[in-house]
């Protein structure tokens, strides 16, 4: 059995699922035929549009998937220097102790969720281009949108599966019944990749427009994605040229303040990509528990005088505390009083008693870990584990004021990439290029509220975007993108909460003793190498 093989018979089996996300008016207003088969998908404008949407439907499935407590949006979330990995799965995940082989439990959600998956993307996207440029008949201009899109999702899906597990393989061919057996012997080289991605990327740039339906990829998002290809290239005026268009030339910006870059369906300036969902909507796709692990069972925290905290939205709903900003994010917020990313806005650091003889203060149930600088010494309470686990500060990015308080399920919007990332890019590759970073950082750091920067250095990259990214998916890249010392110091220095959280201090579960250099790569599943040639290699160190 070979990988084509199975690609080939994941494309003829999603034929029916493209239709199962094209039927809603507010996603993406594509309308089912009554003929579904191969050659309505394939050769006719509208087949080629419904298979559009698939794309996008299939996208949003990465925030769907789940086993057990195991969430695949999450994974790189687990994974950083900015969180405690407290508990569940993802903890095991996060601390190093699931997904460190090509063949445990951990690796083989891997496979299915985000190996095969993002193949799933970059072959169905691949079925698209191929057929909408043979087909004949087709108007310029809807065949070049169509084929734009399907060029982003497939540069994006390899440029994921790139970042992750280096040792990829690219193709530009449509799997058919003559070619499903070949097998694939070497991984392509980093110039293949490359130069398939930056030209899906270049294409859907020249192709899309600046504005499209909410939901939909335009110029603005491919630009980002460009820029952030540049820079794993190190091709910093590239990056500097697509970051500083997108600014410029685009119709999107920072919004005004940052309590509102999450609010609402972020249908806002600053969105240059959000995952869509509705509740009741055919196409609307499934709920999801995103949010509960970063929020924390603050309703539990009641005190012995009968002080509440009942369920409530303005803590971001109901949590399980699995993912907690650890105290280097913490401390990096704080840094300046008047930087508005901590309190109420980005994070929830503190909770108040909502019914009771204490309604309104501060709920201080239980106490954490402190740190005294005089003695420099750590001081454990005997409740700082119901501490992290009720009342520790909490991340609410994907929170939602409608939703339902009292679940754990949810149906929140989900952001992709944004504009302030696009300006931290500028930032960067102006300070690696030779240009000026200090206008692209500081329109991020004025936005908060925090004092102007008068020099930018790696560590300032570094600092501003665990500010104002965290929790959003980018960390692990960039830690892996700026060099093996870069995440090995980060990683051994900050991961985890350390004495914070002392039963994970220096023992088993320590995510900084775990961590070891080959983990700058992800295995590849060894259910999926099986699939290759002989010589396939698998990443170093596994």
């Amino acid at each position: 059995m070979k990988i084509n093989k199975i690609i080939l018979k994941i494309s003829m089996a999603m034929l029916a699922v493209i239709f199962l996300s094209t039927s809603c008016e507010d996603f993406l207003e594509e309308q089912p035929s009554t003929a579904i088969d191969a050659g309505y998908i394939f050769n006719t404008e509208d087949g080629l549009r419904s298979g559009v949407v698939s794309l996008y439907n299939f996208y949003r499935q990465k925030y769907e998937y789940r086993s057990q407590d195991f969430l695949t949006a999450n994974l790189l979330q687990s994974r950083n220097d900015l969180n405690l990995s407290r508990s569940g799965y993802l903890g095991l995940v996060g601390r190093y102790e699931r997904a460190v082989s090509a063949t445990d439990y951990g690796t083989s959600l891997i496979s299915k969720y985000v190996w095969n998956h993002n193949y799933k993307i970059s072959s169905k996207a691949t079925e698209l281009i191929n057929a909408a440029e043979a087909l004949d008949g087709l108007e310029e201009d809807s065949k070049n949108e169509i084929i734009a899109q399907a060029k982003f999702f497939r540069a994006d899906a390899y440029f994921t599966l790139y970042r992750m597990f280096n040792n990829i393989y690219v193709t530009t061919k449509t799997v058919t019944v003559d070619n499903a057996f070949d097998v694939i012997e070497d991984k392509s080289s980093e110039e293949e990749i490359f130069a398939l991605i930056n030209s899906d990327l270049s294409f859907a740039i020249d192709q899309l427009q600046w504005s499209a339906d909410f939901g939909r990829v335009t110029k603005g998002a491919a630009k980002h994605v460009k820029a952030k290809v540049a820079m794993w290239q190190e091709d910093w005026a590239e990056a500097k040229a697509q970051s500083e268009s997108l600014i410029a030339e685009g119709p999107h910006s920072l919004v005004s303040s940052t309590a509102g870059v999450f609010k609402d369906n972020m249908d806002n300036s600053e969105q240059l990509f959000v995952v869509q969902y509705e509740e009741g909507v055919t196409g609307g796709s499934s709920n999801n528990m995103i949010n509960a692990n970063y929020l924390v069972k603050h309703w539990k925290a009641d005190a012995s005088d009968g002080s509440t905290t009942d369920f409530t939205q303005e803590y971001g709903g109901v949590g399980f505390a699995r993912l907690l900003p650890n105290h280097y994010l913490l401390d990096l917020l704080a840094e300046d009083p008047n930087d508005t990313r901590d309190d109420n806005t980005y994070f929830r650091l503190k909770y108040y008693f909502d019914a009771g003889p204490r309604t309104g203060q501060v709920n201080d149930t239980y106490a954490p870990v402190t740190y005294d600088p005089i003695n420099d010494v750590y001081i454990p309470s005997s409740t700082y584990k119901s501490f992290a686990e009720r009342l520790n500060p909490s991340c609410l990015k994907f929170s939602n004021e409608d939703n339902d308080p009292t679940t754990y399920w949810q149906y929140n919007n989900i952001m992709v990439y944004r504009l302030a990332e696009t300006y931290l890019i500028a930032a960067e590759a102006n300070m690696r290029g030779g240009g000026d970073p200090l206008p692209f950082i500081n329109a991020v750091r004025e936005r908060a509220g925090a004092a102007p920067l008068t020099n930018v250095d790696q560590k300032a990259i570094l600092d501003e975007r665990a500010r104002e990214l965290a929790f959003e998916g980018q960390r692990w890249y960039t830690l892996k993108r700026m060099g093996q010392s870069v995440i090995n110091h980060q990683m051994r220095t900050y991961s985890g909460d350390g004495p914070f959280f002392p039963t994970y201090d220096g023992g088993s579960k320590d995510s900084r003793l775990n961590w070891q250099d080959h983990y700058i790569n992800f295995a590849i599943p060894q259910i999926n190498l099986d699939l290759m040639g002989s010589s396939y290699p698998q990443n170093d160190g596994y």
